[in-house]
């Protein structure tokens, strides 16, 4: 533990704001300082750099784009390749692993040693790998690279140690498990074809060996060659040449007859005695027309064969339905019999298995299931069945059901929000499934001890909210929340408001959520919010509705006259407002008459309606178009249950609203809120006449998740609207508009449309550029920006552009916003394209106050209610709202809330004019309180209360509250608390009231901190940073020592860097793919107890034992047991292959999650902890073994002693 005594004796400086001043608290990048104050602080720091360590923990979600899919049938385990080499590996539920391949190349099939906690994949850059899965992070053991042949089809036999691989060139390589070392073995493709054959015959679809004898090889070419090659005799057996080209072939059981699937949509069955042609040849959905000929059909991809005991063989194939019907679904065909079953599918087919209780090839199948792997889902269908049911999925595979728009995490929370919250879903959930156990229920896992409860919520395109149960690194949907019930349904092309977002109107921007009250807030993109109360009964309620004109800058305001019709406007001459004896017009009134645009963007529903018991809406607020301009997107919110108040800005000002008494305290511009006190210089405006229509810009269309048939997901910039005048007009405007925000030539705001590039500060005449209102047929909104669709990098000029940190910036907060610090020049810079791909996220920046006299636009970035002290002379603490803006600068601002229940509701809330206000390099991010002691101060909260529960007249319900208060939580160190203020640049530590900086550090100089949070860890506090450079940095508090920097992620997109959140334990999460939820711990002690929380993948199972065949068909069907592998195989008789046909490449076998800890003594001690523990865990295993061999010699030594006893005596003929 280190000791930290600061001796503070007064301000060393002040700027030129006098109280609202900012100590030079300057200092060099990863160095703490320290600025005098009046008094004595003693906190004591338990956190030190060997308390973090940073890992991956689980991925949740569907694997994105996936390409193959396998099955263990002993196991049963399932396994999901992907397109980016990651593999899925889920077992029962809690069991749920993730691998990635380290070249990133897709996997492009998946084959399992049965029962033997080993797994190979077969990537596109020809490589094969052999994962080891008897350990909770499998690794990979081996790695074979081809080097002249591409891979296309692979095939291991059960209880084999030679694997089957088939190339583009349709030759068959053999390759030995146990070593990855190619076998001199090789079937060339010129030696399986007739030698009188021309062309060659295509690459290798298929490999099986034959149920009958193992010793014969099935080898399917892409052409429509089948060939049975006797491995023994090194020939061909028979050859089988058809004109349509094979995709796949399922054999018969007994081994007499098989089926291929062909690319015109027919089957045909192939009977051995006879291979000159097919025995049956059908078209299972082509029709024979009017002309007498057949449909024509799409081919049929796969097809599987499996007989049953008792009924009829399944013969179960994806694709062939006729070309003529336009716009059917994706279907998999099961045929039983003479019935066939069409199963209709959301998304294209990717891959399917059936699901057999044998993993023998040479016995009766029995299937019971079929997994289905589609393009966006995983389905499993009951066999059992006649109505062919669905399997209830236990995966939260339906994360992205809508795009993920935004998330947020919560750790450690009240534990009896989540059943609560289950019990609320579960009335809600489907019917129908099929009533037996999920299949895939391999593997084992245990609730570990280190669990707490915790929540994900995750909001979407289409206005919902999910509500997940995280804790234990599971995931299980709780609760999901419509927020466009709230609304009535938009009607096409229905006045501006329709216009304003094409196709989804109810996207969720953000959200806040006080799991104690309950109380939960949604922002949409269609700049509204909605307040919720949760409720345990339904009721009939009608939603209140607030409308807000935050739409005013000062040079807006004309004269007192004018500015008397619309209270969001202070006089000119007033710099210390009183908001609160303003107040707006009521809900539904409308602002002077020639302003026809001020309408909210949605209409609420204005009638009574039944709402179901969970989260229920009171009131929702919406921001009012103003003189044809569509509002600004929220930007920053907060909500407190225990003042009854909500907070929201965005780039144009600030509004706090009374959810208690719905009505609007305060709506003012930004620059209003700093009164006398605004500490910039800034040059004074003529009034514009010609308002500039936030329209001319066009956003960046969110892709379609559901309806792009292409499997990569690629989202478009619009190109923005042409300048009326030459490009030497162009590039002075955007000198002297440094908020709007040019890349390339393209508009880079996703989810919103960007602040209007705002008043020129230097007048100009009706002659100077100005943008054209609209472009044709463009509206001034497009979709929402998904967080799960966005691209990897930002787009930069080739020659010219500014740091795109503010792209950046528009993308996460949809507004255009600028930071003091940016330095802007006449001159752009110039820079390479690699160089502005590489660094688009991190360009540096200097710093630079001369360019707010230019044109800017100060957004309200961050907000926090709390008890804390908004002035110097303040002795005790009050309400107050901290604010943080998009120009570095905090505002404090008191109020005066009535105590009395009563009271509240009668008497109004009193908003003070601003008080202290301070400074720190780049927009503010997030504000947080510790007491002297370095405890954390938690905002104040309403104890939840059912609003809708049945009244007792005895006991009438009142208002509990739980405050905070700095001066309650110490009383040895007396009044007073601490302010961590962070910012994208910097992390500041306030002594309150007196304002001194007692700590001051410069997060990052090349780049800039996207996330930061205030957490507890270890039993202390942090603060967790997330840079856009991949930084992950965690800081001591007070003091801003640096405890972590860990290069965690070497390029940070934009989907990433929307949804990435700390919480408390040390644990983070963001959207790694656009149907992914990635957790990551940055914790050492999580990082020790992972190994415990994680699932089993491999069980030790006795391999099931093959049915007697009997002595007939045994001696005339052929003795498979006779076939020796390995004497055909190995190297003694098949001799070496050649060096340059593959490389053998030995696995790391070490720990996934380890390749991002810490290097040095803790990750060393780390990974040896680890290795100890899997190395105790396999001494245990081969003790436990051991034991049995020696009671199993004991048993058979007494029996064998009893039988001597007994025979010794009696003569040879008794016998």
């Amino acid at each position: 533990m280190k000791k930290f005594r600061k001796v503070l004796d007064g301000l060393t400086t002040s700027s030129p704001g006098g109280t609202m001043g900012s100590p030079s608290c300057g200092s060099a990048a990863g160095t703490p300082t320290a600025a005098p104050t009046p008094r004595e602080i003693d906190v004591q720091e338990t956190l030190v750099s060997e308390n973090f360590q940073l890992c991956k923990t689980v991925r949740h979600g569907f694997p994105y784009q996936p390409t193959a899919l396998a099955f263990d049938p002993v196991q049963k385990i399932l396994a999901i390749g992907s397109r980016s080499g990651g593999v899925r590996i889920l077992g029962r539920p809690g069991v749920d692993c993730f691998c990635q391949h380290e070249s990133g190349a897709a996997v492009l099939q998946l084959q399992f040693l049965i029962n033997e906690g080993a797994l190979v994949t077969a990537c596109a850059d020809d490589t094969l790998h052999l994962w080891n899965l008897r350990q909770r992070r499998p690794a990979v053991l081996h790695s074979l690279k081809f080097n002249r042949e591409r891979i296309t089809f692979c095939h291991l036999p059960f209880q084999s140690k030679w694997l089957y691989v088939g190339t583009e060139r349709g030759n068959t390589h053999i390759v030995n498990i146990e070593s990855f070392i190619l076998s001199g073995y090789v079937i060339m493709w010129n030696k399986a074809i007739e030698l009188s054959t021309k062309t060659h015959p295509g690459p290798v679809v298929h490999l099986s060996d034959s149920p009958k004898d193992e010793g014969k090889l099935l080898i399917g070419f892409e052409s429509g060659t089948v060939v049975q090659w006797d491995l023994r005799v090194k020939k061909a057996d028979f050859r089988i040449y058809y004109d349509e080209a094979i995709h796949s072939v399922g054999w018969h059981h007994e081994g007499k007859q098989f089926m291929c699937s062909h690319s015109d949509g027919s089957l045909t069955m192939w009977n051995l005695r006879n291979t000159t042609k097919p025995f049956q040849v059908t078209f299972p959905h082509g029709k024979i027309q009017k002309d007498g000929r057949k449909e024509s059909c799409k081919p049929i991809l796969k097809v599987e064969y499996k007989t049953c005991r008792n009924s009829e063989p399944f013969i179960i194939f994806s694709g062939g339905l006729s070309y003529d019907k336009a716009g059917r679904r994706p279907t998999l065909t099961i045929m039983h019999g003479k019935a066939i079953t069409v199963l209709e599918m959301d998304y294209p087919i990717v891959e399917f298995m059936a699901l057999c209780e044998t993993p023998y090839n040479n016995e009766v199948q029995e299937p019971y299931a079929v997994v289905v792997l589609l393009e966006k889902d995983l389905i499993v269908v009951d066999l059992t069945q006649s109505n062919f049911p669905v399997f209830e999925n236990p995966y939260p595979m339906d994360i992205h059901e809508s795009p993920v728009t935004c998330t947020a995490y919560f750790a450690e929370c009240p534990p009896d929000i989540i059943p609560i919250l289950y019990s609320i879903g579960a009335k809600h959930k489907k019917t129908g499934y099929s009533q037996k156990e999920w299949p895939i229920a391999g593997g084992t896992w245990t609730l570990g001890s280190h669990t707490y409860p915790e929540i994900i919520i995750t909001g979407h395109a289409d206005g919902s909210i999910k509500f997940w149960d995280a804790s234990a690194i599971t995931l299980q949907m709780l609760y999901k929340l419509k927020t466009s019930k709230a609304f009535e349904k938009p009607k096409q092309g229905e006045g501006r408001a329709a216009e304003l977002v094409e196709e989804d109107p109810f996207a969720v921007q953000m959200v806040s959520w006080c799991p104690q009250s309950r109380i939960f807030c949604v922002v949409g993109i269609s700049a509204h919010i909605i307040l919720y109360r949760f409720s345990k009964y339904d009721a009939n309620t009608q939603i209140v509705s607030l409308e807000v004109r935050l739409q005013c800058e000062s040079e807006d305001v004309i004269s007192p006259s004018e500015n008397e019709n619309n209270p969001c406007f202070t006089e000119s001459g007033s710099h210390s407002p009183q908001p609160h004896q303003q107040h707006p017009p009521s809900p539904g009134s409308r602002t002077p008459e020639g302003n026809k645009d001020s309408i909210p963007c949605l209409k609420v529903k204005d009638r009574m309606v039944r709402v179901p018991p969970g989260y229920q809406a009171e009131l929702v607020i919406q921001l009012l178009w103003v003189d044809g301009e569509p509002p600004q997107q929220i930007t920053s919110l907060d909500v407190n249950s225990a003042y009854g108040l909500l907070a929201f800005g965005n780039c144009n000002g600030l509004a706090v609203v009374d959810y208690m008494q719905k009505t609007i305290l305060l709506c003012v511009s930004t620059l209003d809120l700093y009164g006398a006190a605004d500490p910039y210089q800034r040059l004074t405006r003529s009034p514009r006449r010609n308002r500039q229509s936030t329209s001319e810009f066009c956003m960046r269309g969110l892709s379609n998740f559901y309806s792009d048939s292409k499997k990569r997901i690629r989202t478009s910039y619009q190109s923005l609207t042409e300048l009326s005048d030459n490009q030497q007009s162009i590039d002075m405007e955007r000198s002297k508009s440094p908020t709007s925000d040019h890349v390339n030539g393209h508009c880079t705001s996703p989810t919103s449309q960007p602040c209007s590039a705002g008043k020129p500060r230097v007048p100009m005449g009706p002659e100077g550029p100005r943008l054209t209102r609209r472009g044709p047929g463009r509206p001034p909104f497009r979709k929402a920006q998904s967080a799960a669709c966005m691209e990897i990098s930002l787009p930069v000029s080739h020659t010219e552009g500014y740091a795109s940190r503010r792209a950046m910036l528009q993308q996460l907060h949809g507004v255009t916003m600028y930071s003091h610090d940016e330095h802007h020049t006449s001159a752009p810079y110039c820079w390479s394209e690699r160089e502005s791909r590489e660094n688009s996220f991190s360009r540096s920046r200097s710093s630079s106050v001369s360019s707010i006299d230019r044109d800017t636009k100060e957004a309200i970035t961050t907000l926090q209610f709390g008890e804390s002290y908004g002035r110097k002379n303040d002795a005790v603490p009050t309400p107050c709202l901290w604010v943080g803006t998009s120009l570095g600068v905090v505002l404090l601002i008191p109020m005066s809330i009535p105590t009395d229940q009563e009271e509240r509701m009668e008497e109004p809330v009193t908003i003070g004019p601003s008080g202290a206000v301070l400074m720190l390099k780049g927009s503010i991010l997030r504000f947080s309180f510790l007491d002297c002691m370095g405890a954390l101060l938690q905002s104040p909260y309403e104890v939840w209360r059912d609003p809708n529960a049945p009244e007792d007249p005895d006991r009438p319900r009142k208002r509990k509250l739980v405050h905070f208060s700095p001066s309650s939580s110490q009383d040895t160190c007396g009044d007073g608390h601490l302010a961590v203020v962070c910012s994208e640049r910097q992390a500041k530590v306030f002594l309150m009231p007196s304002q001194s900086c007692l700590f001051v550090h410069n997060i990052t100089e090349s780049s800039f901190v996207l996330r930061a949070d205030v957490v507890s860890v270890s039993n202390s506090v942090c603060l967790a940073c997330f840079c856009a450079n991949g930084h992950v940095m965690t800081l001591s508090l007070p003091s801003l020592r640096p405890l972590m920097d860990i290069n965690y992620l070497p390029l940070t997109d934009m989907r990433i860097a929307r949804t990435f959140c700390f919480t408390n334990g040390g644990q983070a999460l963001y959207l790694s793919s656009p149907t992914e939820i990635q957790r990551i711990t940055y914790s050492q002690e999580m990082c020790d107890n992972l190994q415990e929380m994680l699932g089993e993948l491999f069980t030790p199972i006795e391999t099931p034992e093959a049915q007697n065949r009997g002595f007939l068909k045994g001696f005339f069907g052929g003795n498979a047991n006779t076939f020796d592998r390995e004497e055909l195989f190995g190297e003694a008789a098949a001799g070496k292959a050649s060096r340059s046909l593959a490389q053998h490449i030995p696995g790391q076998g070490g720990m996934e999650g380890m390749k991002v800890a810490a290097s040095g003594v803790v990750g060393d001690l780390a990974r040896a902890r680890i290795a100890l523990d899997e190395r105790g865990q396999r001494l245990g295993e081969l003790e436990e073994r051991t034991a049995l061999m020696m009671t199993s010699a004991e048993t058979f030594s007494k029996h064998a002693h009893e039988l001597m006893l007994k025979c010794k005596d009696k003569k040879w003929y008794q016998f």
